[in-house]
């Protein structure tokens, strides 16, 4: 009899796995970065640009986290081998802690090959043009 409901459990959690397969349901990741989402120096909030500014020129940065490794876990920035990517903060007038805005940017911390903005905290970005 234990063995019979057993069966019907595991034949259960199959088909309801293959349902959701086949329904394209859990089967996508997150969204990549569309790269047409674009935002340029100019239409960053004031402090935006001030940070990209000091990402230019190397510091120095206000917050110790400033520059750390960003590790991509949310995989929405193109795909890089860990430490490509380093994140920097975008300072919220009113905030009492960091807030939800950054710059991450991927290569060399002075010559970056591309920065990207957030004002959600990771959960989007919009590439930055000059």
């Amino acid at each position: 009899m234990a063995s019979r409901q057993g069966i019907k459990l595991v034949l259960t959690g199959f088909l309801l796995a293959l349902a959701m397969w086949s329904s394209g349901a859990g089967a996508r990741g997150p969204e990549p970065l569309d790269i047409s989402m674009t935002v340029s120096v100019a239409e960053l909030p004031r402090q935006g640009a001030e940070t990209y500014r000091l990402i230019q020129q190397g510091g120095p940065f206000p917050y110790e986290k400033d520059g750390t490794v960003f590790g991509n876990r949310e995989r929405l920035l193109p795909a890089q081998k860990r430490g490509y990517y380093r994140e920097y903060t975008v300072p919220t007038p009113g905030a009492r802690n960091r807030g939800a805005r950054r710059i991450v940017c991927g290569g060399a911390p002075t010559t970056p090959d591309a920065c990207y903005y957030t004002a959600d905290h990771y959960a989007s970005f919009r590439r930055i043009v000059p």
